[in-house]
């Protein structure tokens, strides 16, 4: 797509944004949904997750170049993953999880129906400026898609990949050293890291949500997973072993 077929249809997007302020403005659709076992139903790609049970956290941003980062996301069948989504433009915008065949059917159905607002548990439709959470399980092995279904955006190409692979999610034996919150880091004494092919060693590494710091100490022993997020190695994934 060419520089001005793009923003044309930002301009469009622009146009829509504010024809459906009134349907979506109003609203706080970043609250965290309330999780009940008793209505979670199956799809093709997984379901709802439990919150208590997400061991992952991605961190996916949303731009008014119509794009998200990451765009492609791995993931392992079975696990729980928390997205947490965030909007740095000045759109409506939203992560819809789904099969390329139903995110394509439900982006016509938006551009017939603008004002339709979102409440599934695989959506976080989400304000400028602020975040929104999504917690699914990835039950199935596959290729699936997330996009932003709102009227313009899904035509222009914002949608992203999660790719299910068939192996259970691994973690890593580890001893916190040390707790930087204000860098965002975390020092482990850890073993082999299969997925990195690494070997046991002391290191500093990210994390993908400051959040997971606030419970650790000097000397927890932990299991954790760590994967290469935007070029840098990062935890993903942490708990304490008691």
């Amino acid at each position: 797509m060419n520089t001005r077929s793009l923003m044309t249809l930002v301009a469009a997007a622009l146009a829509l944004h504010v024809a459906s302020a009134a349907a979506h403005g109003d609203e706080d659709h970043a609250t965290p949904r309330r999780y009940d076992a008793a209505k979670v139903e199956e799809t093709a790609f997984g379901h709802e997750g439990d919150p208590a049970k997400a061991r992952r956290v991605i961190p996916l941003g949303m731009s008014d170049a119509m794009r998200f980062t990451p765009a492609d996301i791995s993931v392992r069948r079975g696990e729980t993953v928390k997205f947490v989504v965030r909007n740095d433009g000045r759109l409506l915008h939203e992560m819809v999880l789904g099969t390329p065949a139903d995110l394509k059917a439900h982006a016509a159905l938006m551009q017939k129906f603008p004002e339709m607002e979102h409440a599934s548990p695989n959506m976080a439709h989400v304000k400028p400026g602020a975040s929104g959470e999504i917690v699914w399980q990835f039950t199935q092995a596959g290729e699936f898609q997330f996009a932003c279904l709102q009227p313009g955006h899904f035509e222009a190409g914002m949608l992203g990949r999660v790719v299910v692979t068939g192996d259970p999610a691994a973690m890593t034996d580890g001893e916190v050293r040390r707790v930087d919150k204000g860098q965002g880091k975390l020092t482990l004494r850890h073993g082999p890291i299969a997925n990195l092919e690494m070997p046991g060693m002391t290191m500093v590494f990210r994390v993908a949500d400051p959040r997971m710091l606030d419970t650790l100490r000097e000397g927890d022993k932990v299991r954790f997973s760590a994967e290469r997020v935007n070029g840098s190695i990062t935890v993903t994934a942490i708990e304490a072993v008691k």
